[in-house]
C-alpha cells in the first residue's frame, strides 16, 4: 500500500511532519480527520478522486521516458 496513515494529535486536531527528513517529493491528503502521505512517481502522476466531497481513491500512472 503506497498510502501511509499519519498520526493527528487528538487533542489539539494538528499534523506535524518534519519536512526536512523527507529527500523526494510527496502529497498529503487529509480527509475525515485522517491523513495519509504518498511518495510522488519521478515519472508520472498521481490522481486524487473525489466523491460528495470526500476522498474516495487516489490513483497513480506511471511511466519512463524512452
Amino acid at each position: 500500500m503506497r498510502l501511509k496513515e499519519i498520526k493527528i494529535d487528538p487533542r489539539t486536531m494538528q499534523l506535524n511532519i518534519d519536512i526536512m527528513d523527507k529527500k523526494e517529493a510527496f502529497a498529503i491528503v487529509v480527509c475525515d480527520g485522517k491523513a495519509r502521505m504518498t511518495k510522488l512517481p519521478d515519472h508520472g502522476e498521481t490522481i486524487i478522486v473525489t466523491h460528495q466531497g470526500k476522498i474516495k481513491r487516489v490513483k497513480w500512472d506511471e511511466g519512463e521516458e524512452f
